[in-house]
């Protein structure tokens, strides 16, 4: 079987563009990055040919919605590269920074309570490209899903957003019903008439916004929409589930706020080789709220940007 032929250096070089090398061989994965797990036909079938034209035919998906294609020798990359770039594609998603970002299906999903694509494009062209360029003390993964069913778990990702629906309770409107819609619907189990009237129990309910519509008397005729914030999950050999922000974010330019100020607290804050989730862990959950509500560190930005990385 044959092995790595070219230098460490370019191995490296190779890496920090995408390219991942076939244990055993000399040829690499070349990562494609989809923005967010979504990609037009024509860019399938753009992929498709350069995988029979550069590499091995096969091609394989990655846990963050990015392709990769296989076996593609060393001295074929910049004409991979080159081919997918006339359908806009291009390679990456390593290293030690942003990494390509996941999202659900909530803009088409019957459950959405976000758009899931807008969110998580706007998350892509801001952070992982925005801040293509910054070093970070160890990779950074964030994650966008459209409502509590948290099936791209955001709450395993270093930022994670969920979508939310708080329900407008018209208790005025409220009948006392034996047989009440909205606690039928519920799945958390968290409506409950008692004394004749609804009673929703905040500690319970997750604003999965299924109550909404339901009561004919209108009782729950509307929700407030935002995003509930999750920070320091992780997965892999260590897992930790993250910590949510104690505050659902309504308005969508304050939540992707959050986002930019973790990844500057981050890049300020954490030690090099160590997950976001074990910064937290170190310098304290209630610190790192605060900061994160605060708006110090965006006024920091460009201090913190152009700061000399930590050595130790």
């Amino acid at each position: 079987m044959a092995t790595l032929t070219i230098s460490k250096e370019d191995e490296k070089r190779v890496k920090a563009l995408g390219f991942l090398s076939n244990k055993g061989t000399d040829n690499f994965s070349g990562r494609v990055i989809t923005v967010n797990g979504k990609i037009t036909a024509a860019q399938q079938k753009c992929i498709a040919e350069a995988a029979e034209l550069f590499g091995n035919g096969v091609v394989t998906f990655t846990t963050r919605l990015t392709v990769e294609v296989q076996g593609i020798p060393y001295d074929k990359i910049e004409d991979f590269r080159a081919y997918i770039a006339k359908e806009g594609l291009e390679t990456g998603g390593t290293g030690a920074k942003v990494r390509p970002v996941v999202s659900c299906k909530g803009t088409t999903c019957q459950y959405g309570l976000i758009d899931t694509f807008a969110v998580s494009e706007e998350i892509h062209e801001r952070f992982f490209k925005g801040y293509g360029d910054v070093k970070l003390p160890h990779k950074f993964k964030i994650a966008t899903g459209g409502c509590p069913n948290n099936c791209v778990k955001p709450n395993l990702n270093d930022v994670g957003i969920i979508g939310q629906c708080i329900p407008n309770f018209e208790e005025d409107c409220c009948k006392g019903c034996k047989k009440c819609k909205i606690e039928k619907v519920c799945p958390s189990h968290a409506c409950e008439v008692i004394d004749g009237v609804l009673k929703i129990d905040e500690n319970i309910c997750k604003h999965c916004g299924r109550c909404v519509g339901q009561c004919p008397f209108k009782s729950i005729k509307d929700g407030n929409y935002g995003f509930k914030i999750y920070i320091g999950g992780r997965w892999g050999k260590e897992i930790n589930h993250g910590q949510a922000l104690n505050k659902i974010f309504t308005s969508k330019e304050e939540a992707l706020d959050v986002i930019e100020k973790a990844i500057l607290l981050y890049k300020e804050q954490g030690k090099p080789g160590e997950r976001f989730a074990t910064t937290i862990q170190r310098i304290g959950f209630e610190n790192v709220e605060k900061q994160l509500l605060s708006n110090d560190l965006l006024e920091r930005k460009e201090e913190i940007i152009n700061a000399v990385p930590q050595l130790v």
